[in-house]
Order: structure tokens, then C-alpha cells, then sequence
């Protein structure tokens, strides 16, 4: 009776020890993923691509896209993740921007994701069609290295320009004293360690998801 007793404390102990090292860990984690965000000089603003990529989620990314567009630092302008049922002039509106005169038919919307590895997927498919060999990737800060992630699994080999825009609501400066900012970064934390553990066990991307490669 005693050694049972004993023998079921122990296992608990054990339990509570590992759960507590996890959790650590787990923090720890947090802090190197926050201290890690692109800061706003991190960005290569001037080095052309063949395409801009902007993953949907917020005015700011789809205004740096544009902008990129205009600057002439990319051919096409491709915006994943755009809901089925909305139109161009919908998204216009809806984020209260716009393309200028004449580059309208260089803007693309993608609407077959519903997540970041959806753009990854979708991505892949239109830059296969294209044969482009670089892009240029624009999301905010605090979901670009997941988004890389997902971009390099699917697409090995191609150039990716990180891209990343600052939402003024996420307050990266500090952020443990912003419980929004802290609860955004501990989910989105959790999402790429998810995406990691998947892509490890996954592997690398099928031939049909590559871009194909320009003719000499």
C-alpha cells in the first residue's frame, strides 16, 4: 500500500516536472520568437524580383504590395488568400486602396487559401505557371517567419525576399506589457512550432508544387 503510494507520487512528480520544463521551454521559446521579429531597417527595400507576393491580413500589406508594384521592384503583383466571393473592386474598397492607372491587369488574386499554407500552396501553383525564380514576400512582421517557413518547404530553391509591414496595433517594442500584442505573439508562436513539427515529419515539397525552371 505504501509503495504504491509512493510509486503514484513519484509518477505525478515526474509528470508535474516534465509538464513545468515544457512549459519553460515553451516561454523561452516565446521570448527568442518575439526578439526575433523583423525590425522596420531589416527590410531590403530596392533589390527587384519577378513577383510580389502580399499574404491577405490587413491594409498595410496590401499598400506595401502596391507600392512595390508601382516601384517597378516586381512584374506582377499576386495577393493570396482573397475570400472566393470577392471581387477586385471589392478588395479595393474593402481596404480602401487602390492600384493606379495602368496596373490593374498586373494584380492577380488568388483565392484558394484559407491559411499560410494554403498561400504557400496556391503560390507555388501560379509561380509554376509563370516560371518565376524570385519573390518578394509581404506580410506583417510577426508572421513572417512562419510564413518562410511554409514558402520554403513548398517552394525549395527560390528566392524569397522577406517583405514585412508593421500593423500599428501590434507592439513589438515591449510587447509583454500589451496583453493583445502578448496573446498574438503566444498564438502565432504556436502556430509555426505546429508548422515546424510538420514539415520535419512531412519533408519536402512534391515535384508538382516546384516552380518550374526557366529554359536556358
Amino acid at each position: 500500500m505504501v509503495r504504491s503510494l509512493l510509486s503514484s507520487l513519484v509518477v505525478r512528480a515526474t509528470l508535474l516536472g516534465v509538464l513545468a520544463l515544457m512549459v519553460l521551454a515553451w516561454v523561452a521559446g516565446l521570448v527568442w520568437f518575439a526578439g526575433a521579429i523583423p525590425a522596420p531597417r531589416d527590410a531590403d527595400e530596392d533589390r527587384p524580383v519577378d513577383a510580389i507576393v502580399v499574404l491577405t491580413g490587413g491594409s498595410e500589406r496590401i499598400r506595401a504590395g502596391l507600392s512595390l508594384l508601382e516601384a517597378g521592384l516586381g512584374e506582377a503583383l499576386f495577393i493570396s488568400g482573397v475570400p472566393e466571393q470577392v471581387a477586385e473592386d471589392d478588395l479595393w474598397q474593402a481596404f480602401g486602396v487602390a492600384p493606379s492607372a495602368g496596373m490593374a491587369d498586373r494584380v492577380v488574386l488568388g483565392h484558394a487559401a484559407a491559411d499560410t499554407l494554403g498561400n504557400a500552396e496556391e503560390t507555388a501553383a501560379w509561380v509554376r505557371k509563370k516560371g518565376y525564380q524570385s519573390l518578394r514576400l509581404v506580410t506583417a512582421a510577426y508572421h513572417m517567419r512562419r510564413a518562410l517557413l511554409e514558402f520554403r518547404s513548398m517552394m525549395p530553391g527560390m528566392t524569397l525576399i522577406p517583405h514585412p509591414v508593421f500593423p500599428p496595433h501590434v507592439k513589438q517594442d515591449e510587447w509583454w506589457r500589451f496583453p493583445g500584442t502578448t496573446l498574438l505573439l503566444a498564438r502565432e508562436y504556436t502556430k509555426y512550432l505546429v508548422a515546424w513539427a510538420r514539415l520535419s515529419v512531412r519533408g519536402p515539397a512534391p515535384a508538382s508544387a516546384l516552380p518550374a525552371k526557366e529554359s536556358p
